[in-house]
């Protein structure tokens, strides 16, 4: 029987705290932080701030109009984009007619992964999140040892996330993830990860191995990012069997799954390993087989452009920022740290561009009649192999180390560089670095959908 008048939430004055300007401050940095190139974020933070500031009425009509903005920002647009395409992935075609409708997959009741570096680990862990029971094979004790700590490291902090943690896992039984070096307990596994470094006569010499040990119908899949398929699968006798399924570091947080089919590739094995990305919570997008693929592909042109720019006089954490506050998640130098620069080093020694298979006389900023900066090969051959050596082109506080801070050695490094090969260093402003590292990505995005790699924009995109 009382009036609810003073009840209602919305006709009481907003207290006033005494440091509530400094403390919305404060909030505001951080949001700009996190949500790098994002409106939505700091609109949200604007509209609380109105809640503060005028009463109920008031902050309403300015949540509307701060709405209205985003309902019609090119962001909004690009985000639903982006939901649909990553829905539109799964019903993949490819040019011999195979499609999503027609193919089935097997079912996957065991797996197993060969290598336990970097990619090894990660994968191990997306497959024991997702409930896979599996074999992790190593070539050698010492090295098997080494991956069963790192990936025991990485399922207990995995573990602590999930509400009932370790239990659900279960990663220290045996059924569920076993140790070894032995390829014979590969014979019953229905899939096979290989996750080896990047070198076509090594993961040749294994899959010429699993296609004598695995069941004649395992799926064999490998982990490659750039190698040809095609040439992997005719080490076997069962090449319809092979397939690519590129993860990206780290393997057990990227959500993208590249999978990839060669000329042989049967419909049932594309179907399985879709069927795998669902399973490990990943979208799987389905693409042909090129060098690079379409990830690193596309991937190539881009960090290429950042290190002419660094040519050119600009800074690592110019070019990162830039790409950082425009919204990537990282720009391309810290990347490169993190994955580690000896990764595209060896590739490019193995193709030639550099090192000792390079012709006498090649000059040193130009391959195959195109432009090429040799900068990244220079600090490899420093030792500078990012965060693992704890110095890339950045500095870290210690090897493994994950704060990058910039190098005063790499400044002096560049200016010697700029000097020994007279380039003339200028001012290099933020829409240059932005426009040159964006359009070269997207117009090798054009090259791969006009050979028919990709089946369209979504899958790019």
């Amino acid at each position: 029987g009382q009036p609810l008048g003073p009840r209602r939430l919305s006709l009481k004055p907003v207290p006033k705290l005494p440091n509530m300007e400094a403390f919305l401050d404060e909030a505001l940095a951080k949001v700009k932080r996190q949500a790098r190139g994002c409106l939505a974020p700091e609109l949200c933070f604007q509209a609380v701030r109105a809640a503060t500031q005028s009463p109920f009425a008031a902050g309403v009509r300015r949540e509307q109009e701060l709405f209205q903005v985003l309902l019609s920002s090119g962001q909004a647009q690009a985000l639903q984009y982006a939901f649909f395409a990553e829905r539109a992935v799964s019903r993949w075609a490819t040019p011999s007619g195979a499609s999503w409708s027609s193919a089935a997959p097997q079912p996957v009741r065991r797996a197993a992964v060969i290598g336990l570096g970097t990619m090894g680990r990660g994968i191990v862990t997306s497959l024991v999140k997702a409930n896979i029971p599996l074999v992790a094979l190593e070539q050698d004790l010492e090295n098997l040892n080494k991956g069963r700590k790192a990936v025991m490291l990485l399922l207990e902090r995995e573990a602590m996330k999930m509400e009932g943690g370790a239990q659900i896992l279960d990663f220290h039984n045996p059924a569920r993830l076993q140790f070894t070096v032995d390829f014979d307990l590969l014979h019953d596994v229905d899939l096979v990860i290989e996750a080896v470094f990047e070198n076509m006569a090594l993961k040749k010499e294994i899959f010429h191995k699993l296609s004598k040990i695995c069941k004649p119908g395992a799926l064999l899949c490998t982990n490659t990012s750039a190698l040809n398929i095609d040439e992997i699968a005719s080490a076997t006798n069962h090449p319809q069997q092979v397939i690519g399924t590129h993860f990206f570091s780290p393997a057990h947080v990227m959500r993208l799954l590249e999978i990839i089919y060669g000329r042989h590739t049967s419909p049932t094995a594309i179907a399985t390993a879709m069927q795998l990305a669902k399973a490990l919570k990943k979208v799987g997008v389905v693409v042909g087989n090129c060098f690079g693929f379409v990830g690193n592909r596309m991937m190539f042109p881009y960090v290429q452009q950042a290190v002419f720019l660094l040519e050119e006089g600009s800074r690592p954490e110019a070019i990162d920022q830039v790409l950082e506050d425009f919204g990537f998640k990282i720009g391309p130098f810290r990347m490169s740290d993190l994955a580690g620069l000896d990764v595209g080093w060896r590739s490019r020694k193995d193709q030639g561009l550099t090192g000792p298979s390079l012709p006498a006389g090649t000059p040193a900023r130009q391959r195959r009649g195109q432009r090429y900066s040799p900068l990244p090969d220079l600090l490899c051959e420093q030792g500078r192999f990012g965060q693992k050596a704890g110095k890339g082109w950045y500095l870290y506080e210690k090897a493994g180390g994950r704060t990058a801070t910039p190098d005063p050695w790499l400044l002096n490094f560049l200016s010697q560089y700029r000097d020994t090969h007279g380039i003339q260093t200028r001012f290099i402003d933020q829409e240059e670095i932005l426009e040159r590292c964006l359009f070269s990505l997207i117009n090798e995005g054009f090259a791969i959908l006009a050979e028919g790699i990709a089946s369209g924009p979504e899958h790019l995109d």
